[in-house]
């Protein structure tokens, strides 16, 4: 079910309206652009797909019959670009798909988790940022459709039937995509949680 306002602003978009258009890209517009950037790396290539997205879904909305939820079928769209950008990306280049953010052009991680406080400790900016980029480092390892599942699951909140809807597959098969990429985070991030919990203990031991 499309939200009442939602579903009168795709009615006058079907009907011609570029201003409600707009107001359905203002709605998904950040969604569109962090799950983009989030599967290919690259600021460019997410820009080039979220505009490629919008321009795709202007010239065929009028043929959304509301089957599915319009976020799905957005996503829908959005994702089918990202999964054809990695793939020309890997014919590209054999070391394979860049990962949620391409080094040489991410933003620094220092920014993202930077501790802007007077007061501020240094040594924990420093563990943040390298848990961030552990973190990064561990998603890029995933296969793609794997990362898409996790990204839809836990950056969008959409749940397996939401996934499976977008992905145009089956729930069993979401489930066992996301099962796989916790199993390769757990194993990848393992050495993290030890020493969080030997450093734990240590703190413990000394109070």
């Amino acid at each position: 079910m499309q939200p009442a306002d939602e579903s009168a602003l795709i009615a006058r978009a079907r009907e011609g309206s570029r201003a409600a258009f707009e107001e359905l890209v203002h709605l998904y517009d950040r969604s569109v652009l962090r799950l983009a950037l989030r599967i290919v790396g690259s600021e460019e290539a997410a820009h080039d797909i979220y505009q490629e997205a919008f321009l795709r879904i202007f010239r065929s909305i009028h043929d959304f019959r509301q089957e599915c939820a319009f976020r799905t079928w957005v996503f829908r769209v959005v994702t089918n670009l990202c999964l054809d950008h990695l793939r020309r990306a890997g014919k590209r280049q054999e070391e394979g798909p860049v990962g949620p953010r391409g080094e040489s052009e991410a933003r620094p991680l220092e920014a993202l988790v930077a501790d802007e406080r007077p007061d501020g400790d240094p040594e924990r900016v420093l563990a943040r940022t390298e848990i961030r980029r552990r973190v990064e480092a561990a998603l890029a390892g995933l296969p793609p459709r794997e990362r898409l599942v996790f990204e839809l699951r836990h950056e969008e909140g959409l749940r397996a039937g939401a996934i499976a809807e977008v992905l145009e597959t089956s729930e069993e098969t979401v489930r066992n995509c996301l099962y796989r990429a916790h199993r390769h985070l757990r194993s990848a991030l393992g050495d993290m949680r030890t020493g969080a919990r030997r450093a734990a203990a240590e703190r413990w031991s000394e109070a």
